[in-house]
């Protein structure tokens, strides 16, 4: 799983027919503490920060139990938010960005990857994105997150698919990884933890994998600013807010402290989520110095966040629904 969800005006607007959409207003009266507190995210990066935070007790002052669930896929998501099973989830920030412009009441209360893409192949003359003209590369998630940006860097360097280079789109960064391991690609942008894995299955078979672009490196040189593709953040729905709003700073500030946790020991924090995340720790734990896990407040993260949805938005910014998101997107 990546953060290459797509959320399109159709799934959208199921979200305002089931009618839970409210104006974004503060909550003003809100329990001092939970009886249980529910974190919800998808198998990767981020979550191993929340799986963490609930396994070490972190969230002991916020609530008499803390839960994570991973979702697997973005209908689970959009009916988890729909129902408001889901109050607090780790979200694509373009899949929040676009449903808050849609109306869904959903805010941004931070940032927890400063991006998980790469590329990989056993080539190592593949250094930089202009080295893939005359390759060929598998790319996962068409017309989302990973492939929008892939395309930004491609055109930046003067690359044309078809023209420069071959591309096989593929379903998810997994099959992307497969594809490579297969021998049908020389190439594939994956994201973490697939990226990894493809590493680690590539020296199981005796093919030398590993990570020849940091595509967050050649985003910030392509932009001039910091590597740094803010893919995913904590999203809190509107009824969250109601109820419990008030916790918001503590339990932000338990997921700095997780986050830095984790940082510092992957194999711990990789033990206590693989259960939750289904996938082995020694995967993960190898993964995660790679995630650019941060717990960044979106406030703080905006111009990066800006940067990045102005570059994938398209044409009259459809995919972020119209327009950037206003001041009341960011917590």
């Amino acid at each position: 799983m990546t953060f290459g969800t797509r959320l399109t005006r159709r799934g959208a607007l199921s979200f305002l027919a089931a009618g839970v959409a409210a104006p974004l207003l503060p909550a003003s009266a809100q329990a001092a503490r939970l009886e249980t507190l529910a974190l919800f995210g998808p198998p990767a990066g981020p979550s191993v920060t929340l799986a963490h935070a609930v396994a070490s007790g972190g969230f002991s002052g916020v609530a008499g139990e803390a839960i994570f669930t991973a979702w697997r896929n973005p209908d689970e998501l959009r009916a988890g938010l729909t129902s408001g099973k889901i109050g607090l989830s780790v979200v694509p920030v373009q899949a929040a960005a676009n449903l808050y412009n849609r109306g869904f009441p959903i805010r941004l209360a931070n940032v927890m990857t400063n991006g998980l893409l790469y590329v990989i192949s056993e080539d190592k003359s593949v250094s930089a994105v202009a080295d893939l003209k005359g390759h060929s590369i598998a790319v996962p998630f068409r017309g989302d997150t990973p492939e929008i940006i892939f395309a930004q860097l491609l055109a930046h360097n003067g690359l044309e698919p078809g023209k420069d280079l071959e591309i096989t789109y593929a379903g998810t960064p997994i099959e992307a990884m497969q594809l490579l391991l297969s021998g049908r690609v020389e190439t594939a942008l994956t994201a973490e933890p697939s990226t990894t894995a493809g590493i680690l299955r590539g020296r199981k078979a005796g093919k030398p994998v590993s990570r020849v672009i940091d595509l967050q490196k050649a985003w910030g040189e392509m932009t001039g600013a910091a590597a740094v593709v803010p893919q995913a953040g904590l999203a809190v729905t509107q009824g969250f807010m109601d109820a419990s709003g008030d916790l918001l700073p503590d339990i932000l500030s338990v997921l700095q402290t997780a986050t830095s946790e984790v940082l510092q020991n992957p194999a711990e924090a990789a033990k206590e989520a693989t259960e939750a995340l289904g996938l082995p720790a020694p995967l993960l734990a190898a993964s995660i110095p790679h995630c650019n896990l941060v717990a960044r407040p979106a406030n703080e993260a905006r111009n990066d966040i800006e940067r990045m949805l102005n570059a994938m938005a398209g044409e009259g910014m459809k995919r972020i629904g119209g327009k950037l998101p206003d001041d009341g997107f960011y917590l």
